[in-house]
């Protein structure tokens, strides 16, 4: 039975450059209210044995790895017990093509991550060509600044790219996560995902298809829908309008006095700030013939970001 489900795709423990192990870390995510994670220990598979034996009871384990590259880090989310991807090289090598291959081979996604960190290696200066998802959203500084001046970068970079993509039939979904290094980062922020069910094939598979949004942290919740005569598609999905005005809602919980903005092809076109409360609905009607797509972000008061929603294709 497909449902939503939270989870964290960026986690680091005690095998490369975290300080928990793995079973330490999978108690965390049970605690955080997590339903799976991301085993991303960086250029190695020798943690995957650890985090195996946390699967279950709740929680579903991704093996993958934090692939380092000379000019830019990125995801291996879903490959084999024990694979390594490799990492020797940079944008000039070339070799980047054949790395991702090995990925999709194994059934995995493949996700650009924190594109604007502030250090060498960390910026990422490969072609978003051939990957599956951008990393919006990272928390490795979360304690002191859970969205900072690089989120934001990616952000832009990302919404600007998503007009020309989504007229092309292949965007890239935006995914956020914690880059846990240290204890109480995980899960802030983590993506929420529509998946069939809750295992390996169909998590990756919702990451892949964009029917997901991100998670500041396990109180905000948000649903996000386009709706046209009788037919609505949720976040990440298709909406055949046939003409007709479209019906855009997005209803928020856990975010006090925020701002929900909505944007298109031709930027903020909507926002509505919510009651102290922080639950509402807000409601916007748009057409295809005016955007291709609307997404939703939720900020807090002092611009801090609460939530990003995946866009809703119009046609």
């Amino acid at each position: 039975m497909g449902g939503w489900y939270r989870g964290d795709c960026h986690v680091h423990s005690v095998y490369s450059d975290g300080e928990l192990t793995p079973a330490e870390l999978a108690a965390a995510a049970r605690a955080a209210g997590l339903d799976f994670v991301a085993t991303t220990d960086h250029n190695t598979a020798a943690a995957h044995g650890g985090w195996a034996e946390q699967s279950g009871d709740g929680l579903l384990v991704i093996l993958g790895a934090e692939v380092t590259t000379a000019t830019g880090h990125w995801l291996a989310l879903g490959i084999g017990p024990g694979e390594v991807v490799d990492w020797e090289y940079g944008v000039r090598e070339g070799q980047i093509g054949s790395r991702l291959a090995q990925v999709h081979r194994a059934g995995g996604i493949c996700v650009a991550a924190h594109p604007h960190a502030p250090y060498p290696t960390g910026t990422f200066t490969h072609a978003y060509e051939g990957f599956d998802a951008v990393e919006v959203w990272n928390g490795l500084w979360a304690s002191d600044l859970p969205w900072n001046a690089d989120n934001e970068a990616a952000l832009a970079e990302w919404g600007r790219g998503l007009a020309a993509e989504v007229h092309r039939s292949r965007w890239r979904p935006a995914v956020g996560n914690s880059d846990t290094h240290l204890a109480g980062q995980l899960g802030v922020p983590h993506t929420v995902v529509l998946a069939e069910e809750l295992t390996t094939p169909a998590v990756l598979a919702a990451l892949r298809a964009g029917r997901s949004w991100i998670a500041g942290s396990a109180a905000v919740d948000v649903s996000f829908t386009a709706t046209a005569g009788a037919e609505t598609a949720e976040v990440g999905g298709c909406l055949d309008t046939r003409g007709r005005e479209a019906v855009v809602r997005a209803r928020v919980r856990g975010a006090p006095s925020a701002t929900v903005s909505f944007h298109t092809e031709r930027g903020v076109v909507h926002h509505v700030r919510l009651a102290p409360e922080g639950s509402g609905e807000v409601e916007w009607r748009t057409s295809a013939g005016e955007s291709g797509f609307v997404r939703a972000e939720v900020r807090h008061p002092d611009r801090q970001m609460a939530a990003i929603t995946n866009p809703v294709v119009l046609t």
